[in-house]
């Protein structure tokens, strides 16, 4: 080992031991006013894909911790140091809920020392030893016009670089990463959609999930949900209570989200689209939503053209009280993409034919392909303080993948616990285990030497990508939150022939 791996290495041994020890020997954290005259809310996911969705909310499960000393009121009131995620934050929140202001900055930085690789291509990650940083600043702003109705309009801004530029890797490091160097780094509204309720019954329920994407601190328990606008659409799918947030939770792409579920995106993570949520009662929701799709895979600029290019996605939440009487959520996800997407069969048959000298995907005639694939996402709390969770997903993997990241299937199981147990009430801490894989198609354009919007070392001995993450985030003053990651990626771009890449993180986040 280098001089210079051992000193890095040396100094993430020394943050972990003072993070833990902090943890260990720190009183418990309080939070300071009547938090009995709010209700416990979560926040929702935030975005690029990398960025993605999720870089822009508190966890749901803090709103679950919470819960229990917390009772439900017909208005919010959050407290100088405690926003409505649930979670503590550095300044104080409107009382009005009319209003919503709220902000977030998330600061991670990795490392990964050199690895075996006996060669690479121009999509590789770099075998040497190489650190990055990334930074997420988002404002978080809402105004209710109605008892029914609102605006939601957030701005971003994002910075920083990811380890090789977030590519080599299907399940990249981490969520928060651009994966395209070259944009802007000016700020963008990153969300603006209107929301509306319609109300189908009298019955009506205190809003639980109150909070950046929903200001209403009461709703019908039987209606319907309109959003249009800019949005991610893994603000509102394939969402996971125990494993869904790059800011207090895990990092990597693919345990974060379903890496099968190629949602429509630009490159940021984020696209206009019209979403419709049937909620039935509190124990079932049926959602779906119409998108835009990029112009080419993991494009900026999105087609407008619906006839020749769009997304389709249904999702179906069913809830109910399984084991010890808690309540698990099983989540059904299925998706139809329609894009100018090339074909790995026929790629690899014209460069076997000789018609391009590598198997190129972009090489076709515009065209408008069907890409379709399904998900399944279960969480189930054990206890009050302990959790386990886990996502299945599955494409067709016949065409390219297009606007989230290079997985054609994808399991994932993992656990989750609460910081109540041994006395710090908002630290967390997770494992989860995920192995990611690709179609035979793919696997032979791979092999051939082509290139992926993400992975291509220009040869391939076939292997499942598989992932191990854990992380522990630890609350230290009002809304501050340092956390310790680590992750083991054997077979990075599913290339036996590479790797195993170790890569421990240190984040900073900051709920205001």
């Amino acid at each position: 080992m280098t001089e210079t791996a051992f000193a890095r290495t040396r100094s993430v041994v020394v943050l972990c031991a003072l993070l833990f020890f902090c943890a260990g020997s720190m009183r418990p954290q309080q939070v300071a006013g009547d938090l009995s005259s709010r209700s416990a809310a979560p926040q929702p996911k935030s975005d690029d894909p990398p960025v993605s969705a999720q870089q822009g909310t508190a966890s749901t499960f803090d709103a679950a911790v919470d819960q229990d000393s917390q009772p439900a009121s017909e208005q919010a009131q959050p407290t100088a140091d405690d926003s409505d995620g649930g979670i503590p934050s550095m300044f104080p929140h409107f009382k009005n809920d009319r209003i919503w202001l709220s902000g977030q900055a998330n600061f991670i930085s990795q490392w990964h020392p050199a690895f075996h690789s006996p060669y690479a291509g121009k999509n590789s990650l770099s075998s040497e030893a190489q650190d990055a940083t990334s930074r997420v600043l988002t404002l978080f702003t809402g105004l209710r016009l109605t008892s029914t109705s609102e605006l939601l309009c957030d701005i971003q801004e994002t910075g920083g670089h990811g380890v090789g530029e977030a590519l080599g890797l299907a399940g990249f490091l981490n969520l928060d990463v651009v994966r395209n160097p070259t944009l802007s780094k000016a700020p963008y509204v990153a969300r603006l959609m209107w929301h509306q309720i319609i109300s189908l019954g009298r019955d009506r329920t205190n809003n639980d999930q109150r909070g950046p994407f929903s200001l209403f601190s009461e709703l019908p328990e039987r209606r319907i949900e309109i959003r249009f606008g800019k949005m991610s659409l893994v603000d509102f799918f394939d969402l996971n209570t125990y494993g869904t947030d790059s800011n207090l939770q895990f990092l990597n792409w693919t345990v974060d989200n379903n890496g099968a579920f190629d949602y429509a995106a630009d490159t940021r993570g984020f696209t206009f689209a019209a979403m419709v949520e049937y909620h039935h009662n509190k124990h079932v929701v049926l959602r779906f939503a119409e998108a835009l799709m990029p112009k080419v895979a993991n494009g900026i600029h999105l087609d407008a053209d619906l006839g020749r290019a769009r997304a389709e996605n249904i999702e179906l939440e069913l809830r109910h009280n399984t084991i010890r009487k808690q309540e698990g959520v099983l989540r059904l996800l299925t998706f139809v993409n329609h894009a100018n997407m090339g074909d790995y069969r026929t790629a690899v048959d014209n460069f076997l034919a000789g018609l391009t000298p590598t198997p190129e995907i972009t090489a076709h005639p515009l065209t408008t392909s069907i890409k379709y694939g399904f998900g399944a996402n279960f969480e189930q709390p054990l206890n009050g303080w302990f959790g386990v969770f886990g996502r299945w997903g599955w494409n067709e993997g016949e065409h390219e993948s297009y606007a989230y990241t290079e997985v054609d299937g994808t399991a994932q199981i993992g656990t989750f616990a609460k910081g109540t147990r041994w006395g710090r009430k908002y630290d967390r801490v997770g494992l989860a285990y995920v192995s990611n894989g690709i179609s035979r198609d793919h696997q032979e354009y791979l092999a051939l030497g082509g290139f992926g919007f993400l992975l291509g070392d220009g040869r391939l001995n076939y292997a499942r990508e598989d992932i191990i993450e854990a992380f522990y985030t630890l609350h230290i003053w009002r809304g501050f939150y340092p956390a310790l990651g680590f992750q083991y990626v054997d077979h990075p771009g599913y290339n036996k022939d590479r790797g195993p890449v170790v890569a421990p993180s240190l984040r900073f986040h900051f709920e205001f």
